[in-house]
């Protein structure tokens, strides 16, 4: 399998709610929800970087896309990770999420192989780590 992911989905339980904090309180770009035309078919598509969008989805239409029952969420089991170029900008990041409705879970700090990290969850609980790595320089 060559690695060739282009969308992430997170499953909401409130689609309008997940548009507003992305959209509005982060500053992601998108349209908007589209689809609503089609029975399970209202999703948000957010441009991250080239070839890479986040989709929000309602869990329940996933869930039936994908065959599976409706499960409980667990905010453990996955993560999406932010890299950015200096602490400063974690800090702000960071800010900027809780104003947005965040919940901030850990607090940025520095971490123990020498980068600067913190973790927030969007209104559904799904987990996002902002995290400065001088090894590992985000690319603007």
């Amino acid at each position: 399998m060559q690695p060739r992911i282009t969308v992430i989905t997170l499953g909401v339980d409130d689609l309008a709610r997940a548009l507003c904090f992305y959209r509005d309180g982060l500053g992601l770009p998108t349209e908007g929800i589209i689809g609503s035309e089609f029975e399970q078919g209202a999703v948000v598509f957010i441009d991250l970087q080239p070839g890479l969008k986040l989709a929000l989805w309602p869990r329940k239409s996933l869930a039936q896309d994908a065959g599976l029952p409706l499960g409980l969420p667990s905010p453990t089991e996955f993560s999406l990770g932010h890299n950015v170029a200096s602490q400063a900008d974690v800090d702000a990041v960071m800010a900027q999420a809780q104003v947005a409705g965040a919940l901030i879970v850990k607090p940025a700090q520095a971490t123990f192989w020498g980068g600067y990290a913190g973790y927030f969850q969007d209104p559904d609980g799904h987990v996002w780590e902002v995290v400065f790595n001088p090894q590992w320089l985000a690319q603007e």
